[in-house]
């Protein structure tokens, strides 16, 4: 394995997020050189020297092998991450070192968890800056990055191939260069619009990019302490939530929509099954807020349960209400929300609701061959039938999903933290949801946490950004020999 290629690629997404901090560095310059300025400008030329060193000093190398591919990936996602932290440790503030670590996570796994009691502290320079790492991480910032780069030819396809899981690779009927740019293309497009709509509605433009920014990428970080609730407005509510389900689907099928295709939202499978889910779930929501005494109208009921569903279901995380006061069935059909999520080839995390749907179908396979042993049952998805090596590989990763959120949350509990904290914080970061609920409830934050659990909750964002097995690989890198 070339190290000094490694490099040299990882320098590359480096630059891509210089660029970035010199843009968040503009605003608090002309923001009267607020507070953030300083900050902004040495992580900018930090990171800026340290992306720029390897492409001078290392020769330009167009082929990549697997191993180096996965290296790569990771590796930039990692310091992509280290990098981050920068302008909130030279800050101060909040910010401690595990605090601006578990920040920076948040924000490229687009968890949007946060540590910060007083958001609204923070000059506009860092907010813009908190919301870029949402921006960045939704897609990917590989992803992001092979748009721009100079034709890799295998390269680029074995780094795409990393990025992208086999589930969102799968509505994707393109060559690697024409997929990039539809993920680029739909995702700016979404984000402009969103913007534009969410300034009409109320907000100024900082904040309507700010949060277009978050719900786009299904991160979740707000420049208000009170989250979206702070705007009360129900046309933003409206947006956002029209904003977070689009997000939630894949850009693939969004984009042959656009173009009308026939592989398109309408004929998904997938799709459907999401979107009844989330419906039904409203509703028993609904009326459970409803006959629970939560919400005196059924108005007010649908207004903030629709909200809140489709807030934890696409993993944005977005606040309108205080969930911690809900009923208990109203809690449990939001944790289900928190593990099921959007579709593959979005920007959310969880477990995907494909991966949903083929565990039902393989359930409802495997009691029919029960019943008539000799039958040949296939799965199918949108009338093709499924590979047994697929059914397994969705399988071992429910499991692994689940055991890693069962661990994250048992560890958590020895740091004293209740039940509810300990498994809502374990599942919350593993799925990428942000908010939990008991003391990391929808209006709460994560910074009563120990350093011991924060260190848990972002290893459980990577593992859960990079679907397990992506960050497994850099761990054994020794069983490639």
């Amino acid at each position: 394995m070339r190290f000094d290629v490694i490099i040299r690629y990882v320098g590359l997404v480096l630059i891509f997020n210089a660029i970035f901090m010199l843009i968040s560095a503009l605003i608090s310059i002309f923001n009267n050189w607020d507070t953030g300025s300083y900050p902004l400008i040495l992580s900018c030329a930090i990171c800026a020297i340290a992306g720029i060193f390897p492409l001078i000093f290392v020769e330009r190398n167009v082929q990549i092998t697997t191993k180096e591919g996965y290296v790569i990936v990771v590796g930039s996602w990692l310091l992509s991450c280290i990098a981050g932290m920068l302008p909130y440790i030279l800050w101060g503030g909040e910010f401690s070192f595990i605090n601006a670590w578990f920040e920076s996570v948040s924000g490229y796994t687009t968890t949007g968890s946060t540590i910060l009691v007083d958001i609204e502290a923070l000059p506009a320079g860092l907010l813009f800056w908190r919301s870029s790492t949402h921006w960045l991480g939704g897609v990917g910032v590989v992803l992001f990055s092979l748009v721009i780069l100079p034709s890799l030819g295998r390269s680029k396809v074995i780094m795409s191939n990393v990025e992208l899981s086999s589930l969102a690779k799968e509505n994707f009927r393109y060559r690697t260069q024409k997929i990039l740019l539809i993920l680029t293309v739909v995702y700016i497009g979404l984000t402009i619009l969103q913007t534009l709509l969410l300034k009409i509605a109320g907000m100024n433009w900082f904040d309507s990019v700010n949060h277009a920014f978050s719900t786009i990428s299904t991160g979740g970080f707000s420049t208000k302490n009170l989250s979206v609730g702070y705007f009360n407005n129900v046309w933003i509510d409206v947006i956002c939530i029209v904003f977070m389900t689009i997000a939630s689907i894949h850009f693939g099928l969004i984009f042959s929509t656009f173009i009308r295709n026939q592989n398109n939202i309408f004929r998904s499978e997938v799709v459907r099954f999401y979107i009844l889910g989330i419906i039904a779930m409203i509703v028993c929501l609904v009326l459970n807020l409803k006959f629970s005494g939560n919400y005196d109208t059924f108005g007010e009921a649908l207004r903030f349960g629709a909200f809140q569903v489709t807030s934890v279901i696409s993993t944005t995380g977005f606040a309108t209400a205080n969930t911690n006061l809900w009923p208990p069935f109203a809690i449990l059909l939001l944790i289900y929300c928190g593990f099921q999520c959007g579709c593959a080839g979005s920007t959310t995390g969880g477990l995907k609701a494909d991966r949903i749907l083929l565990l039902f179908k393989a359930i409802r396979a495997r009691i029919i061959q029960q019943q008539h042993p000799n039958a040949i049952v296939r799965v199918k998805l949108d009338g093709l039938s499924q590979e047994n090596s697929l059914i397994s590989s969705v399988t071992l990763y429910i499991v692994f999903y689940l055991v890693l959120t069962l661990v994250g949350g048992l560890l958590i509990s020895l740091t004293g933290e209740d039940l509810l904290t300990s498994f809502s914080s374990s599942y919350a970061s593993m799925g990428n949801v942000g908010p939990g609920f008991g003391a990391v409830g929808s209006i709460d934050n994560y910074s009563s946490l120990t350093v011991f659990a924060k260190i848990i909750c972002t290893m459980l964002m990577l593992f859960g950004r990079l679907e397990i097995f992506g960050f497994i690989h850099l761990l054994f890198l020794h069983s490639w020999r």
